[in-house]
């Protein structure tokens, strides 16, 4: 089932993409000459709209537009001297057809948290929302801790802890007291302490060891903790906060890639946090059980993370084609295509080697 949610949250995440090249190609003048949903061999023509076929293709994920000139080599044809064609607008209108794909990412992200706001979507206090069921919430779980080896997920609400049988209930206390109270006492038992922790609507106890090292001078499990209950707005509210957050995360995600791409050129990158593919169908996975609104905002995250990428200057992405058309702009002299192909070739054989080794590590990480 994981696999199954898994495409439908790809497919979706890519179809939004290529949906704003297309619409933005369209609203130009530019002749899109084919929007697929899937990946060649292709299944079947579905229907034309603006000119455009949309065909159904036999590989399950996501899609992709054919926009007439965006290769260069089209470029050196006869029949791309139409103004239909891309390399024919300029490069203002080059850049915004790039660009959209990003955009609308971004927008899927921001109707997604809105649609969770509308119906009651999980946040921290520090929002100033009014929420409800406000309870004690593990935000992240270190790797590898033993938190981690114990089963603890980040979403995982907790019940109470225990220790020797000397129960601490976190019902009925304050929430400032909440935290305080089970990080002190976690940090004061080299014991073995029972979770009970509430996961989507089931209750289960997770026994775990706190160790040093962790955290300096003191026992620890591996858990960040935040005061989190469900806020259910208004849909004006719910739209304002569905963008405010929107652009929160985009921020933080932006500022989190910039400091690991400036950590690789460094040679200190740890690709152990980096998730591909087969690692995120076992986040999807933990997700589901926290229930739908958790996948709402989940989906939102990875949708983020893909505008984000894509707007790296490294070829065959987005970026890197927003830089050619940026130097073609400076230069006023168009970059040769034997040139362009050349570097989006190589630039596409090491995003697939990255993908790989990322792929192998999460295969790793499940053995």
């Amino acid at each position: 089932m994981s696999v199954i949610i898994f495409i439908i949250i790809l497919s979706a995440l890519i179809i939004v993409h290529e949906m704003g090249h297309f619409l933005v190609a369209k609203k130009f003048g530019i002749r899109v000459d084919e929007f697929g949903l899937g990946f060649p061999p292709k299944a079947r023509t579905l229907f034309i709209w603006k000119n455009t076929p949309f065909t159904l293709n036999w590989l399950p994920f996501g899609g992709f537009v054919k926009i007439f000139g965006e290769n260069p080599l089209e470029g050196e044809t006869k029949e791309n001297a139409d103004t239909e064609s891309f390399v024919s607008k300029n490069r203002g209108v080059q850049a915004s057809v790039l660009a959209a794909g990003v955009f609308g990412n971004f927008l899927f992200a921001w109707a997604l948290i809105s649609l969770g706001f509308l119906s009651g979507l999980p946040a921290p206090v520090s929002m100033s929302l009014p929420l409800d069921n406000a309870r004690t919430v593990i935000t992240t779980v270190l790797p590898g801790s033993p938190a981690a080896d114990a089963g603890l997920k980040s979403g995982d609400a907790i019940v109470s802890v225990s220790r020797d049988g000397n129960d601490f209930i976190l019902i009925d206390k304050s929430t400032k007291l909440s935290l305080e109270e089970v990080s002190n006492f976690i940090s004061q038992s080299f014991k073995p302490i029972t979770f009970t922790i509430e996961r989507g609507k089931n209750i289960s106890e997770k026994i775990v060891a706190p160790e040093e090292g962790i955290i300096a001078n003191k026992p620890a499990v591996g858990i960040s903790m935040d005061i989190v209950g469900t806020a259910k707005l208004a849909p004006h509210k719910a739209i304002w906060y569905g963008f405010t957050t929107t652009s929160e995360l985009t921020w933080l995600t932006g500022k989190a890639i910039g400091t690991f791409i400036l950590q690789a050129l460094g040679g200190r990158a740890d690709l152990s946090g980096v998730t591909g593919p087969v690692g995120i169908v076992g986040m999807v996975g933990d997700v589901r059980e926290l229930g739908f609104s958790h996948l709402l905002t989940f989906t939102a995250l990875i949708s983020i993370n893909l505008a984000i990428i894509n707007l790296l200057p490294f070829p065959a992405l987005d970026g890197g084609r927003l830089l050619f058309v940026g130097i073609e702009a400076i230069t006023r002299r168009s970059i040769p295509s034997l040139i362009f192909n050349t570097v989006n070739t190589i630039g596409f054989a090491l995003l697939i080697l990255l993908m790989i080794l990322i792929t192998i590590q999460d295969v790793r990480n499940i053995l």
